[in-house]
C-alpha cells in the first residue's frame, strides 16, 4: 500500500474517531464499532508480529504501513467504551473496565505510547528496532487483555 494511501486512511480514521462517540445511537453500535476497530488493529499489528517472528518475510515498507494503521486503529476503540456498552451485543469486555475506569484509561495511554514508539521504529526500516518496539507494545496489550478481556 502506498504511503499516501496510508496517510489518507489515517486521516479518515482519526476524523471518524473524534466524532464516533456522538454517533452511537445505541450501546450495541458502540460495541460493534470498537470490535471492528480491534479487528483492523489486530490484522495490522499481527502482520508486524509475523515479520518480527520470521513467519513471513520482512518488508520494511509493509511494516511501516502496518505500524501507521495500527497506531490509528489503536486509538479508535476508546470512544466506544461509554456507559452501557458493557452489555448487549456479545462482548469480551469485562465489567472491570467500567469499575476501574481510571486504571483502564491509563492502560490505554500506555498502549498509545508504545504504539507511537512502534510507529517510529517501523519508520527506521530496521528489523531489530521494530522487534524491540513490537515486544514492548505486545506486552502492554497483553497486560490489558489479561485484566479486562474475557477469553
Amino acid at each position: 500500500m502506498k504511503l499516501s494511501r496510508i496517510l489518507a486512511l489515517t486521516a479518515a480514521l482519526v476524523g471518524a474517531a473524534s466524532t464516533a462517540h456522538a454517533q452511537f445511537a445505541k450501546p450495541e453500535d458502540a460495541i460493534k464499532y470498537r470490535q471492528s476497530a480491534y479487528t483492523v488493529l489486530s490484522t495490522h499489528f499481527g502482520r508486524i508480529g509475523a515479520m518480527v517472528n520470521g513467519r513471513i518475510p520482512f518488508d520494511p515498507k509493509v511494516a511501516e504501513g502496518d505500524a501507521a494503521i495500527a497506531l490509528v486503529a489503536s486509538r479508535l476503540p476508546m470512544a466506544a467504551f461509554g456507559d452501557g456498552t458493557d452489555k448487549g451485543r456479545e462482548t469480551r469486555a469485562k465489567p472491570e473496565i467500567w469499575k476501574e475506569k481510571d486504571k483502564f484509561n491509563a492502560g490505554f495511554q500506555k498502549m498509545d505510547e508504545e504504539m507511537v514508539k512502534l510507529n517510529a521504529a517501523a519508520k527506521t526500516g530496521n528489523l531489530d528496532n521494530i522487534k524491540v518496539a513490537f515486544g514492548n507494545t505486545a506486552r502492554t496489550c497483553k497486560a490489558c487483555h489479561d485484566e479486562y478481556r474475557r477469553d
